[in-house]
């Protein structure tokens, strides 16, 4: 091992050192902005400016004291979505703007001038029910919905804009001293960081000046504020004090501080609010670094403010004020007006794209670790999960894998043969997972170095020489991801003839990539660093993560030539990352603390377009006790993505090395895992076309119930299932809300039923994870585990049809081939719909252009919360054939099995359970009428008739829930 490398990984044996990390108060721009606000210099709009091109209505911004003109462009964009953008109008070099990130140029729509007052200008969308209100002096914009003000842009007028300047070499000494009297103040100039910024022993030189940008957002009646990852931080967003603001900053920080506002490895600049009737969200698109304060007023006065000839109403109003600061770029936003959180979710999603759709194998459990040590550990470990039962779909190697740090290499001593080791794990239908890293070592024999470096890839320095930091390989140069041409080639270099040793059955796994740089500022890249287009770092650090992801992503596709779903998993991202696969928290630790901060980490991220995210198994940092290492496979069951992982220099920690109780406690979080994998592919289909989040905090499904708006210790996977992780020590009951006054909940081990609207108590054991089905849907799942999912893929299907107050319930399954694009491209998928009405439960289509052809059949239908015993079943299948069913029936827990079907999940079908013949005949038929029937002769009915004929008349259906448990 190399002496820096060891120097490194005797940094990192500790948590976070933040002293090595930056607070607001010790960032330049953060300073600038607060002493030049305190000034209250304001804005106002030339109304004389004013002009409509074909997407956009510009006019001119001026502030009062500099009197340099800023142009403000406003655009109307589909599905009910505003964009205002704000950018110099003459400025010396074009400002960045991120591109990439929007999944194409957004279609607009046509903006309607409307009359107003003669100090303002009115916007409305074709409906007019959407309207922007821009007041000229001073300066602001009011979102208008229905009469109503949601939003208010500058209404505090923090609107900020640093001009670029000449370039600080070329200034003489007067107009520096011109300029730091005008700006400064009389402040020291070197504090406000204005042509130079000095952090430890690093100096950040800002050749063109302070760049830096910001503006205030005013949301009413909104208190509760959620998004902006990744802090390790509470769900819903908190108030921040003077230099405590959320921080937006990829960062590689080892054993992240919890409950804290520094930023980490990723960066989503987007935020949604949400109260009773209304969810809004905001999207910042700036990839440099930024800051945001939020802060909550109380109520004001009733008031009306005029909007043009329309009164708005403004009640007794609490306000929520988010104040944006980037250090670069230009002003960029998108206001997402809802009104509903799906709508919102869509509305992103139209911008930056939905969660890419996942090979199969990837949903199952990954084995990990800082590094499994050769090809006979690998072997050992593969076979330990099919010794202890236990299944598992892919195996991991950490960066000693490699040849001396050098990516797309093997160790030729630990891994003499990485393809028969390769060729082992696919026997077992099982991949690998191999790392790949943006830093490439200096070596004029490494290929990779070599190429790269004669085509000038890497990111350069101030000087115009290769960019040079030091991570785990030693001296490193790091590739400039920014640069289409160093994707290509970076992509390239993930096909069969490039990347010896490798097989289809290898995916990839990109860390680092924040940038990390050891002896860097911060541990990361200098800003002052020079990419493609001559743009600095501190342009774009943030993106610079999405798009190593991206490469690496399109690598493996074209690796398939165009025909295989890609698996990469990134550790930094940026708003858009979803289209490329999964994203992890990072360096954690083997605490509770830790176990219990995933889930709102979690959350946040799945409700800002990222639903592939998990947190590792266990910790990844230090040892934890077995109790705890129990808890969090069961939580990790119930999350994404689904990894076990430890560094070098913890002890082994596969599930079987625990003792025999806790090794099947633990098969039993694994296997329970991969009995919902029907389900849990299905909400990624709808992730994938519907843009709906795969693990969704309590308000995104109950957006009207207040007390679900700050619950973060419980969530709901789609809609059916709400899960409730213990994340405590020695605990023995969990209390668990269950929202919904007029829903009803079932447990999914015991089958007990509660009414919604209140918090119970439920006992845990140490093999007990509260997981609740919600009334009225039905959860299809696997009735057997194979060793992973290669194994299942024609094995039977079970239904779970837990019934709501009503009597009925609707569910679906989303099945195709798990690997390839034949879904998208040749419509090679089912897509079933099960509902159950009238005592009927019916597959149908529920979408008649997918077509797969599937043998797997329905085994196994359990019904919950049938509350009498039915006196036959029958079956009817679409070729006509009616089949009585054996049944058991418990009236304990009011539920109905059915076992030994053979209904085959590609076709419709139909089971009708009769409770008496007066009842069921009446019920089939309002049924058949309703909904059609797959026997459209109608020639059931005297079949059923004559099963029914010995049967006894029964009351027909009400499911009132009697039992209820104690509750606080």
């Amino acid at each position: 091992m190399e002496a820096a490398e060891k120097e490194e990984i005797s940094v990192k044996d500790e948590a976070v050192d933040k002293n090595i990390f930056r607070d607001c108060n010790r960032i330049a721009f953060y300073r600038r902005q607060k002493q030049w606000l305190s000034k209250k210099s304001t804005y106002q709009v030339l109304l004389d400016s004013v002009t409509t091109v074909e997407d956009s209505t510009r006019f001119q911004i001026i502030n009062e004291a500099s009197k340099v003109p800023l142009l403000a462009e406003i655009y109307g964009i589909e599905g009910n979505i505003f964009r205002l953008k704000i950018n110099e109008e003459s400025p010396l070099k074009p400002r960045y703007e991120v591109p990439d990130v929007l999944t194409s140029k957004p279609s607009t729509v046509r903006l309607i001038p409307c009359s107003g007052d003669t100090g303002s200008l009115i916007l409305a969308d074709e409906k007019g029910d959407l309207k922007c209100h821009i007041t000229a002096n001073p300066f602001k914009v009011d979102l208008v919905s229905e009469e109503e003000v949601v939003m208010s842009i500058n209404s505090l007028g923090q609107l900020y804009f640093e001009h670029l300047q000449i370039l600080h070499k070329q200034r003489t000494a007067k107009e520096n001293e011109e300029e730091t009297s005008v700006d400064t103040s009389q402040e020291n100039q070197e504090d406000l960081g204005l042509w130079e910024e000095k952090f430890g022993k690093f100096v950040d030189i800002k050749a063109n000046g302070p760049s830096s940008i910001g503006l205030d957002f005013s949301l009413h009646e909104f208190e509760h504020l959620y998004g902006i990852p990744q802090h390790a931080e509470s769900h819903q967003l908190k108030n921040t004090e003077d230099g405590d603001a959320y921080r937006l900053y990829n960062l590689d920080v080892y054993g992240y501080q919890i409950y804290d506002k520094m930023g980490i490895y990723g960066s989503v600049p987007y935020l949604l609010a949400h109260k009773l009737g209304r969810t809004i969200g905001i999207f910042w698109l700036n990839a440099s670094e930024t800051l945001v304060e939020i802060n909550t007023e109380p109520a004001v006065e009733y008031t009306l403010t005029q909007i043009g000839p329309v009164a708005a109403k403004q009640k007794a109003r609490s306000r929520t004020h988010v104040h944006w600061m980037s250090e670069s770029g230009i002003i960029d936003f998108f206001m997402l007006t809802g009104p509903t959180p799906s709508d919102v979710f869509r509305q992103y999603s139209r911008l930056t794209g939905t969660q890419a759709m996942p090979p199969l194998f990837s949903l199952g459990y990954h084995q990990c670790r800082w590094n499994y040590e050769d090809e006979q550990d690998v072997k050992a470990v593969d076979a330990g999960f099919d010794e202890h039962d236990i299944p598992y779909d892919a195996m991991w190697l950490d960066i000693e894998h490699t040849e001396g740090k050098r990516y797309f290499t093997w160790d030729k001593k630990r891994f003499p043969n990485p393809k028969k080791m390769q060729e082992l794990l696919r026997s077992k239908k099982r991949k690998l997972v191999v790392i790949s890293d943006p830093h490439i070592k200096i070596d004029p024999d490494y290929s990779v170095y070599v190429k790269a470096k004669e085509q000038g890839f890497f990111v350069r320095n101030q000087e115009g020489e290769d960019f040079e930091g030091v991570c785990w390989p030693g001296l490193s140069s790091y590739l400039d991801f920014t640069n289409p041409k160093v994707r290509e080639w970076y992509s390239s270099l993930f096909s069969f003839p490039v990347y010896q040793g490798s097989t289809d059955i290898l995916f990839l796994w990109n860390d680092m990539n924040e940038p990390s740089v050891f002896r860097g500022p911060e541990q990361t890249m200098q800003k002052d660093a020079i990419h493609h287009g001559n743009w600095e770092h501190r342009e774009l650090h943030n993106i610079y993560g999405f798009y190593h992801q991206m490469a690496t992503a399109e690598g493996l596709i074209q690796r398939s030539k165009g025909k295989e779903r890609p698996f990469v998993l990134t550790r930094s991202f940026f708003a858009g990352s979803q289209k490329y696969g999964a994203v992890w928290t990072g360096d954690n630790t083997a605490e509770w603390s830790y176990l219990k901060i995933s889930i709102p980490m979690l959350l946040t991220l799945s409700i800002t377009g990222i639903s592939f995210c998990g947190a590792d198994i266990g910790g990844f940092i230090g040892n934890p006790e077995t109790e705890l290492l129990v808890r969090w496979y069961q939580a990790g069951a119930y999350q994404p993505f689904f990894r076990g992982h430890a560094t070098m220099n913890t002890k082994r920690r596969e599930p079987w090395l625990f003792g025999e109780e806790h090794t099947r406690l633990i098969r039993e979080a694994i296997r329970e895992r991969y009995g919902l994998l029907p389900y849990w592919y299905s909400l990624f289909y709808h992730a994938h076309v519907a843009s709906q989040p795969v693990m969704r905090p309590l308000w995104v499904e109950f957006p009207n119930e207040l007390k679900t708006f700050d619950v973060e210790d419980e969530y709901m996977l789609g809609s059916a299932l709400l899960v409730h992780p213990v994340t405590e020590p020695k605990a023995t009951t969990v209390d668990v809300f269950l929202p919904g006054s007029n829903e009803v909940w079932y447990d999914c081990k015991t089958f007990a039923y509660w009414e919604g609207g209140c918090t119970v108590k439920i006992p845990v054991a140490l093999d007990t994870i509260p997981v609740f089905q919600r009334g009225g849907s039905v959860v299809p799942i696997k009735t057997t585990v194979g060793k992973s999912t290669g194994w299942m893929t024609e094995s039977s299907y079970g239904l779970r049809v837990a019934l709501s107050t009503k009597g009925s319930s609707v569910g679906e399954l989303y099945l195709d081939d798990g690997h390839s694009f034949q879904y998208l491209h040749q419509q090679q998928f089912l897509h079933r719909k099960f509902s159950f009405c009238s005592s009927v439960l019916i597959n149908s289509s529920a979408d008649q252009r997918g077509h797969y052809p599937s043998k797997c059949v329905v085994e196994q239908i359990l019904v919950l919360g049938l509350r009498k015993e039915p006196s036959s079943v029958i079956t009817h299948s679409s070729d006509g054939k009616d089949q009585p069913v054996a049944f058991m029936y418990c009236a304990k827990t009011s539920t109905l099995s059915l076992k030994k079907l053979s209904l085959n999940i590609a076709t419709d079908w139909e089971a009708l359970i009769w409770l008496g013949m007066r009842q069921n005949i009446t019920t089939y038929q309002s049924h058949h009428d309703a909904h059609g029937s797959t026997d459209p002769s109608g020639s059931l009915l005297p079949a059923v008739s004559s099963v029914l004929a010995a049967s006894t008349l029964q009351p027909s259906l009400a499911h009132t829930s009697s039992h209820q448990a104690s509750s606080t």
